[in-house]
């Protein structure tokens, strides 16, 4: 058994544990909510029962935190294009290797590889077995190593190590990531589908405007006019028709309020301005039924009875409310017929203060005979919501946050359009949406840039599809239309971001690429379905976040850069002193260290570099746009074609440019090979300045304040310098003098003026991939052809 006002015909939800399911007597608070269905309730001396039919998945809320925690499977707009260029880059090495040991073995085995003595390492029928088996493992060995150095295993440690950086920095921004991929999607992220109430505004609600009796109160709480009888409608229908509490502290404090912004405002004013004495109301009065606030017919219901008899009282959106109405109560208290001319003076009063921003809301009632209130199954009983008599109607503000109408431009010149979901009236919304900066005052202010979720939603598939680009603000909507538009824009190839707080918000938060819940007024199943959850619900949150998404993409493109550099150069060097002379200038544990340098402690270097404010002046990346872009190939092919014609001259001519005549061919051949592998490295390690700053001359600015950075280059130097030092008969290399150590950090930083000198050569619009599609279609096409023939 459970008091009577723990059950639903107070007008409270109950709620039971799994610890009440073991038969045993519980006592409930009445505002907590069921995750259960229940029928039969029943009410005798004071307590009630009620009959539990269904649990967990089979429940709403069960079925929905069920459909909430399926995976989609959908991989994000970064996966998609790292998938590609991890498998270019590593069909790319397996060719390579495959080259390169064919070439190798053929050489080797006929005769045409040479030590550096000039004796043929491999002649048939008179070198050894052993021998002849070690020589082919030596080419075994490097076509492995190049295969090692080219195939991108560092890729996924540079995202997972970029976004767990983002991540934890995103937490000092206020923003909570639950799902780690959802960093990097919110930097492609092309609109944003946001809330308007606690989002762009402050959530903090107040009553600055009321019209009653047929006239409008100035001030809002000179309630001297209305007569005795009306006012006890009012306070009658405020104190019961609510979900918020009253709490009055005994030592005569102020009064605590409790509820949703909307119910605190006018509980608050009910309190304070006409003189609510919230408990004894509602002891003068009995609740029969609840209708609760419905998001679709956007009002809420209660039956009360009183000594006065059945009255049946509506609060909810005022336009809504007043379509209902037959009657309007006047100025003595006597139902006056609501005639047209009254019709147009509310309907003028609502629009104009939707259009001053306020959240209209209108009170109306009506009586019932308590003999149609039905005896049994008055649960099931729909209350009449038809043939009202309005009471009144409040306007209540509802103001802007601070900086959110910078932080909405800061989307529009980053190229993020910010979309209004609300369900407040259109005009209200219009307002709220100009006051922001997502309407523009000079543009259309008309449909389909501004419409109403009904309207929308009656729309077929094909129509919503066609206007869901223009939809600036939608009003009247309720989850359901969020949800319609985010699959439209999707339809569009948009990559869509939704805020949202309720419970009816999870399906629209989960079916977006990025959900983003609000922290402090968001339920539970809204955070549940979420990506990111914003912990202070406030708008430039969201654009910070956006701001940490770019820098994700960014830090991840600057990484690939410079990996691809290292790729091409190292894999054009083998190859060609592979085919030419049958030996590789970068041997195995050389390219292994390499691959260290530019895999693990790259990555880390550049996963950590900070967002700039450039970020925010760019377009944002859409869903097939190419991760390489053509300022990063032309980055790549400068630096990479300098490294290549460097050291593949010093390959072929180096014992004469180095000046090694006179040291023995065995030693020679390993200073020559010590000194590029060397220069190499070094090359690397400046280069990875330049790969900071893919599109900016100056490469160096904001460099120390990345200690993380500054410290992998200093490390990755110092270890290079212990290995041509100290462990050069674990590398096979010998030690360098400080001319050719000089030489070696000199053709290093050739490459900052040479990158600088670089990002003037114009790159084209059009994506470098591009021009291979025709080829690729048309060959598609013509094995298509050729399997129907």
């Amino acid at each position: 058994m459970v008091p009577a006002d723990g059950i639903l015909i107070s007008g409270h939800s109950l709620a039971i544990d799994e610890s009440s399911m073991t038969g045993e007597s519980k006592t409930v608070h009445k505002d907590q909510k069921a995750p259960f269905l229940m029928s039969g309730c029943k009410v005798a001396d004071g307590y009630g029962s009620m009959l539990v039919t269904g649990v967990g998945i089979n429940t709403e809320w069960g079925q929905l935190m069920a459909n909430l925690s399926e995976d989609n499977g959908e991989e994000t707009p970064l996966q998609v294009r790292l998938n590609g260029v991890a498998t270019f880059i590593g069909m790319v090495g397996l060719s390579v290797a495959g080259v390169v040991l064919g070439v190798l073995a053929i050489r080797y085995f006929t005769g045409h590889t040479k030590n550096p003595d000039g004796t043929v390492q491999f002649r048939a029928g008179t070198t050894g077995l052993k021998q002849g088996f070690m020589g082919a493992i030596r080419i075994l060995t490097i076509a492995v190593t190049i295969v090692v150095v080219a195939v991108p295993e560092g890729l996924p440690l540079a995202v997972t190590l970029t976004l767990a950086y983002s991540m934890r920095k995103m937490m000092l921004d206020k923003a909570l990531v639950r799902r780690l991929s959802s960093c990097e999607t919110m930097g492609s992220a092309t609109t944003i589908c946001s809330d308007k109430t606690g989002t762009l505004t402050l959530n903090k609600m107040t009553v600055v405007e009321a019209h009653f009796i047929g006239t409008r109160l100035d001030p809002c709480d000179d309630v001297r006019a209305i007569s005795s009888s009306s006012a006890a409608l009012l306070i009658e229908g405020i104190a019961q028709n609510t979900t918020g509490t009253v709490f009055l502290p005994e030592d005569g404090g102020a009064a605590d309020v409790t509820g949703s912004p909307t119910e605190k405002a006018i509980l608050s004013w009910g309190l304070k301005q006409i003189g609510m004495d919230f408990n004894d109301v509602r002891s003068k009065s009995s609740v029969l039924h609840v209708f609760p606030f419905n998001s679709e017919k956007k009002r809420g219901g209660v039956a009360v009875q009183s000594d006065t008899g059945v009255h049946i009282h509506w609060k909810g959106a005022a336009e809504l409310v007043l379509s209902s109405c037959k009657s309007w109560l006047s100025l003595d208290g006597s139902v006056q017929p609501m005639g047209a001319q009254k019709r147009n003076e509310y309907k003028k009063s609502i629009e104009d203060m939707a259009k001053s921003s306020l959240r209209c809301v209108a009170f109306a009632y009506c009586q019932c005979d308590i003999e149609k209130i039905p005896k049994e199954d008055i649960a099931d009983w729909k209350l009449p919501e038809e043939d009202l008599t309005l009471l009144g109607i409040v306007g209540i503000k509802d103001p802007c946050r601070p900086g959110v109408r910078s932080a909405v431009q800061l989307c529009k010149n980053a190229g993020v359009k910010v979309r209004m979901v609300t369900g407040d009236n259109i005009e209200t919304a219009k307002a709220i949406a100009l006051e922001c900066g997502i309407l523009d005052a000079n543009g259309v202010i008309s449909e389909p840039f501004v419409i109403e979720g009904k309207a929308f939603r009656e729309m077929s598939e094909i129509a919503r599809g066609e206007i869901a680009d223009k939809i600036t603000v939608m009003g009247r909507s309720s989850p359901n239309d969020k949800l319609l538009l985010v699959q439209a824009l999707k339809r569009k190839g948009h990559v869509v971001a939704v805020t949202g707080d309720g419970t009816n918000d999870a399906p629209a938060l989960h079916e977006a690429d990025i959900g983003l819940a609000m922290g402090m007024s968001g339920t539970e199943v809204a955070k549940e379905s979420s990506d990111i959850i914003i912990l202070d619900d406030d708008f430039t949150s969201v654009v910070k976040v956006v701001r940490w998404g770019r820098s994700v993409y960014a830090n991840i493109q600057k990484f690939i850069q410079f990996q691809l550099t290292v790729n091409v150069a190292a894999l054009v060097i083998n190859v060609i002193a592979a085919v030419s002379s049958g030996d590789v200038p970068l041997n195995a544990v050389e390219l292994l260290w390499v691959n260290l340098i530019m895999d693990t402690l790259g990555a880390l270097a550049l996963a950590t570099e900070p967002p700039t404010d450039n970020l925010m002046k760019r377009q944002p990346v859409g869903r097939r746009e190419p991760l390489v872009t053509n300022i990063m190939w032309r980055n790549l092919f400068v630096q990479a074609i300098y490294q290549i014609a460097i050291l593949l001259i010093f390959n072929f001519s180096g014992k004469k440019i180095l000046r090694l005549q006179n040291e023995s061919p065995d030693n020679a051949e390993k200073m020559k090979n010590t000194f590029i592998f060397n220069t190499f490295v070094f090359c690397q390690i400046f280069n990875e300045f330049n790969a900071r700053k893919p599109e900016e001359r100056n490469v160096f600015k904001g460099v120390t304040k990345n200690h993380l950075f500054m410290g992998i280059v200093c490390v990755t130097t110092v270890f290079q310098i212990l290995i041509v030092e100290f462990l050069g008969k674990f590398f096979k290399i010998v030690r360098l003098n400080w001319s050719l150590w000089l030489v070696s950090v000199a053709i290093g930083v050739v490459s900052w003026p040479l990158a600088y000198l670089g990002k003037f050569i114009p790159v084209p619009v059009r994506p470098l991939q591009a021009y291979f599609k025709p080829c690729w279609k048309s060959s598609r096409r013509d094995e298509e052809e050729g399997r129907q023939g």
